[in-house]
């Protein structure tokens, strides 16, 4: 079977479905690959590259889509793109099933079979699949990259010779890939960056990044991941405004603001609202990353940049991984690569479209002439939400008492229970040892319970567990060898100075490089 990729005809779109690279691992799949002329021209890759990795490079798309039995794209298809489908052939692109009815209707008219990229669900395994994270990463990305373009300051706080300038504070709205990706860039340039997200659960990603996360004063229970497909879900109108209400707390105080939240088939909510956008200051920046379905904010011109009254610049450009087409496509191109390793079992060249895989059929929103969105939730459960743990019971002062004493008791009995077992041993032994052995055999008992109780009570609060207990043998080492050294025997005496001098790096040697651990921690 053959793949072909035609080029994109959406306006300003320079992705490509497929890269040399991608290509020859197609070919190792058992296809035979081919691109319509200058398809991956807009990304920087030639029509040579591709006929140098063994792909087919054909004139024209209608060509393309005669000769190729699965398509590979990356645009939601039109029409005119729809109507070239027959029973024989599979298209694989994102195609926005949620909100194209009549592009459902045509494929089911024609009989193909539609794989949308962006209906891959959510599950471990189909993460090499998951094309929305590919792009979403990217968008995050080229978001902040965006925003100082058009920011007229720096990013982080310096202070020089002509004066001090405080570091940028950038808000990201939705700690989804995209926010995460945009925290992570916005932090490595040196802002001080504050993230909001509906899922508190995402605060400890977003603080582990070097962010602050944004808390509400309001409770409210989460949504099951796998009911979601893992992303955030609609919220109560009562949390909608106490977020509202949190972001015109912000809104004065932050240079540049990027929205990113999108729930699936759905148009944007709108988050940042007029009035919070003449609440900032001229100069600063806000980034619509939603854009495309209605934008989060609410005066955002979709693929247009706008500078509002109070002079805040509003980007609302939809094309932000298309403007890294290169990076884009070779991502792009790798779901797809992956796609067909799933549809492509036996290695052979031949589709095996299983509608019982989870993922196949999640993405699968057309099939064999009949309309299959939307797919039944996967077998396998998405990101679910952890169910809250129930908070310790708080205890009376007589129940304290009451739990104390009987560990107290408890502990009591077990101690006695030893030593008595001890003692009977002893004397067992002392029935049966000549005098001048159990002299040292007591010696002996006693140190090893001496020691016992020593390391065993050594306190991990300065140094790790470890290196604790290590530098407790070795005190016990040093006490040991120190009361030898006065003895009359030269080689005692030399074997306790060794053992002094082994023991001594140890311990001092174990404090040093606790600090060197410690120091990996502390901020200078």
């Amino acid at each position: 079977m053959k793949i072909g990729t035609p080029k994109e005809i959406y306006e300003g779109e320079a992705r490509v479905a497929m890269t040399p690279d991608s290509a020859r691992q197609l070919q190792k799949l058992g296809y035979e690959c081919a691109i319509e002329a200058g398809a991956g021209a807009a990304a920087g890759f030639s029509d040579a590259a591709y006929e140098e990795a063994g792909v087919e490079v054909v004139k024209t798309a209608a060509a393309l889509w005669k000769a190729a039995d699965i398509i590979a794209k990356v645009r939601q298809p039109n029409e005119t793109e729809l109507k070239r489908l027959s029973k024989d052939k599979t298209l694989i692109s994102f195609f926005n099933p949620g909100g194209n009815e009549e592009g459902l209707e045509l494929a089911k008219s024609k009989g193909g079979n539609v794989i949308a990229m962006e209906m891959v669900p959510r599950i471990s395994r189909a993460q090499k699949m998951d094309a929305l994270s590919s792009m979403a990463n990217i968008a995050g990305y080229r978001a902040v990259i965006e925003a100082g373009n058009n920011f007229g300051r720096f990013f982080t706080g310096q202070v020089t010779a002509a004066g001090k300038v405080p570091p940028a504070k950038v808000l990201v709205v939705g700690a989804g890939v995209a926010g995460l990706a945009a925290i992570g860039t916005s932090t490595s340039l040196g802002a001080m960056t504050f993230a909001f997200d509906v899922r508190p659960e995402v605060a400890e990603q977003v603080e582990s990044m070097g962010a602050e996360f944004v808390y509400l004063d309001f409770e409210e229970q989460a949504a099951d991941g796998a009911a979601t497909g893992g992303y955030a879900s609609v919220s109560s109108p009562e949390f909608r405004e106490a977020q509202l209400a949190k972001f015109r707390e912000l809104a004065p105080d932050m240079d540049i603001v990027i929205t990113t939240a999108l729930i699936p088939n759905r148009e944007a909510p709108e988050l940042w609202t007029e009035d919070m956008v003449k609440a900032m200051k001229p100069g600063s920046v806000i980034v619509d990353l939603a854009a495309e379905k209605g934008g989060n904010c609410k005066l955002t011109v979709a693929d247009e940049k706008i500078v509002t009254d109070n002079g805040v610049t509003i980007i609302g450009y939809t094309d932000f991984p298309s403007r890294m087409a290169a990076q884009a496509s070779t991502l792009y191109s790798t779901n797809i690569r992956h796609m067909m390793t799933d549809l492509t079992p036996e290695k052979d060249g031949k589709v095996a479209h299983n509608m019982e895989d989870d993922v196949i059929r999640g993405a699968t929103v057309a099939y064999q002439g009949e309309i299959t969105f939307p797919p039944p939730p996967p077998k396998v459960a998405a990101i679910a939400a952890q169910p809250k743990k129930e908070p310790p019971k708080e205890l009376t002062p007589e129940e304290k008492r009451a739990q104390e004493v009987a560990a107290f008791k408890a502990q009591t009995k077990q101690q006695v229970t030893l030593l008595t077992v001890g003692a009977v041993l002893l004397l067992g032994v002392g029935l049966v040892a000549p005098a001048s052995f159990m002299q040292h055999f007591i010696v002996f008992v006693l140190a090893v319970f001496v020691g016992f109780q020593v390391i065993w009570g050594v306190a991990h609060s300065l140094h790790t567990p470890l290196m604790a207990v290590t530098n407790a043998i070795s005190s016990i080492i040093i006490l040991g060898a120190l009361m030898q050294i006065g003895s009359g025997s030269g080689l005692v005496v030399v074997l306790a100075a060794i053992s002094v001098f082994m023991a001594g790096i140890n311990i001092f040697g174990g404090f040093l490089v606790t600090r060197r651990m410690l120091a990996m921690f502390q901020k200078s």
